[in-house]
């Protein structure tokens, strides 16, 4: 037999866990929850995890879950629609300034980010006057969607939706002005479904977790709370979780829309940005076809990786970042990484590491390099070249880029 390239963990019940984490570390904790999910009487041949594999509430995040007739609303989490977002331009690395701070402030001036007085009225990270743009395309795609959910779940009408549309977030969410292998600038950014998508999913697992208690289902982790299919919550919760799914979707290229504005009204040299662009979900679940049986893929950070299809890995504040090309390994359910992972948490990076030390990681980075983002430090995260390494065999790498201005919120 030939040597595989993923490791086995066999559970005492249930199916196995196939774990591309060969050179990468995987955390106890995060063993334990592959093992939780392992033993859900629906899950289908096996669950995939990739190399950026790490605790999450419920399910880990880096797990593709297969399910037959059910669906579990914490295995999607509650940034629904979560991706990433990358356009090649035609500029090069020499039409740059040699000070990036001017781009940088120009991007950040174009696209709400961060989050003040917890999002309520005056928060930055919301639109104030809503562009025309987003406007029309808050009307014109996703009102009357968002209106029917809201009939029947009157409680989710609360807090930001249109003014949250185009805009960036917190945490490790992010704009980046790129070079790849050629010097070619590229712009990238992650974000989500925001408030709202948070709001739907929050909820939707609350709901589920009522329901196994109603139904007096046990369950190796109550966050594993799910929906069986047919019934009245499964359809409303695919409903909500296609519709913040599209919203996301939106809320990225509504925001590379303003990058793009931004960067051009800031004096740099005419330019296209229509060159590639890639527009990938990696916190979502779709009807898929696997082993001939159509199932339902759940992808808690990680990305679809079809034959073909692009995706986009990146990698911390001053680490690479990838454009890669999919392999189909029907092994991952056609799936790879959605980037570096956490090596530790938040808290433990905000203990373990000092201004300093963000300042000599992120050397040659335009970016923020104050004590509010030690939390998303390079070296928080685990090493995106062992990563890169751990997946050969699920995708190739079309580009590598590093960034040289980087916006958090």
């Amino acid at each position: 037999m030939p040597e595989t390239t993923y490791n086995v963990i066999t559970p005492e019940h249930g199916v196995p866990v196939k774990a591309w984490t060969k050179g990468v570390p995987l955390e106890d904790a995060a063993r334990q929850q592959l093992l939780n999910a392992a033993q859900l009487p629906f899950i289908f041949k096996w669950i995939a995890a990739m190399p950026d594999v790490h605790w999450g509430i419920g399910a880990t995040v880096g797990s593709v879950i297969p399910t037959r007739g059910a669906i579990i609303p914490a295995a999607v989490g509650v940034d629904i629609g979560c991706g990433m977002m990358a356009v090649q331009t035609s500029l090069n690395a020499r039409d740059l300034p040699d000070n990036l701070k001017g781009i940088r402030t120009a991007i950040e001036t174009a696209v709400p980010h961060g989050r003040t007085n917890h999002g309520g009225t005056g928060d930055r990270g919301a639109w104030h006057d809503i562009p025309e743009r987003t406007q029309g395309v808050w009307a014109g795609e996703l009102k009357a969607r968002y209106d029917a959910i809201l009939a029947k779940h009157p409680k989710l009408d609360r807090g930001n939706h249109a003014n949250h549309l185009g805009t960036l977030g917190t945490g490790n969410h992010f704009i980046e002005v790129c070079l790849d292998e050629s010097e070619a600038v590229w712009f990238m950014l992650h974000s989500g479904s925001r408030g709202v998508g948070n709001r739907m999913g929050n909820y939707f697992i609350d709901v589920a977790r009522k329901d196994m208690k109603k139904f007096f289902v046990n369950l190796p982790d109550i966050d594993l709370a799910y929906f069986p299919e047919h019934t009245e919550h499964f359809d409303d919760y695919v409903e909500a979780v296609e519709w913040a799914q599209d919203y996301a979707r939106w809320n990225r290229h509504l925001m590379m829309e303003q990058v793009v504005g931004a960067v051009r009204n800031s004096g740099e040299a005419p330019f296209d940005a229509e060159l590639k662009a890639i527009n990938c979900h990696h916190n979502y679940v779709a009807r898929e076809s696997h082993f001939g049986e159509n199932v339902l893929v759940t992808r808690k950070g990680a990305v679809r990786a079809r034959e073909g299809d692009l995706g986009i890995i990146p990698g911390s504040m001053g680490a690479r970042s990838y454009i890669v090309r999919g392999k189909g390994n029907r092994e991952s359910f056609c799936s790879c990484s959605h980037g570096a992972g956490r090596a530790m948490s938040r808290n433990e990076a905000r203990r373990r590491f000092t201004v300093a030390d963000h300042i000599r990681m992120t050397e040659g980075v335009e970016c923020r390099k104050d004590e509010e983002v030690i939390d998303e430090t390079p070296a928080a995260y685990k090493p995106i070249e062992a990563v890169m390494a751990a997946q050969a065999d699920l995708v190739e790498i079309v580009h590598t880029l590093r960034q040289v201005v980087c916006v958090k919120g």
